[in-house]
């Protein structure tokens, strides 16, 4: 009970949050959302805690939640290192490339195009991101895949809050072309694809969105 009614909170929160309904900095108070879902402050505090493990909010210490507000400046960095191990990833997935790692990015590829197709944009994020750690996981290098694990959720927000529909299908697509260029054992293209699509994701992102509420029951309404 008590785990179905955080992932409510979590859900709710999340959503309100990417469809723009609360705005980067907006204070999350315990109370105001005990009331709102009906439950104790304590699975507020839970479900707040898994959403600044997401990096979607952040606690400060005696001041509570906020809506986390990633700077521009910040995701642009993000993006540079992200281009940087990336670059040198795909050429290193080359050098041990099989078909059974081809075919296991496919079936992450075709499962990333269902959530766009059916508008999930929550999902489709966290799919489209996470084509990248799947890259390091088959290649068995753990601490990559953590370290880039770490990296696309510090700009997962960024992406959740600035990327459109239409920029999300043009990843998908250009996953594929990774994925050809891969499985052709191509490095030189491969790499050239990789080092453009970040950059298309980072070009790619809207700052200029209409301002959201502060309101938390009008953004959870």
């Amino acid at each position: 009970m008590e785990s179905s009614a955080t992932h409510t909170i979590v859900e709710a929160l999340t959503k309100a949050i990417v469809e723009h309904r609360l705005h980067p900095g907006t204070k999350l108070a315990e109370q105001k959302l005990a009331d709102h879902f009906g439950v104790s402050r304590t699975l507020v505090r839970q479900a707040l805690f898994q959403l600044s493990q997401n990096r979607l909010i952040r606690l400060e210490p005696a001041r509570g939640a906020f809506v986390a507000a990633p700077s521009v400046a910040e995701s642009r960095q993000v993006f540079a290192v992200r281009r940087m191990l990336e670059s040198e990833m795909t050429r290193a997935f080359i050098r041990e490339v099989t078909p059974s790692k081809i075919k296991a990015l496919k079936d992450h590829i075709a499962r990333e195009g269902q959530a766009v197709a059916k508008g999930d944009v929550t999902g489709r994020t966290e799919l489209l991101g996470d084509f990248h750690v799947r890259m390091a996981e088959l290649m068995g290098n753990q601490v990559l895949a953590q370290l880039l694990g770490e990296l696309i959720s510090r700009c997962a927000l960024i992406t959740l809050m600035y990327q459109s529909a239409s920029a999300a299908a043009h990843s998908n697509d250009e996953h594929q072309e990774i994925v050809k260029a891969l499985a052709a054992k191509d490095e030189a293209l491969a790499v050239r694809l990789m080092n453009e699509h970040l950059l298309h994701v980072e070009q790619n992102l809207t700052f200029d969105r209409k301002l959201p509420t502060n309101d938390i029951s009008m953004a959870l309404s």
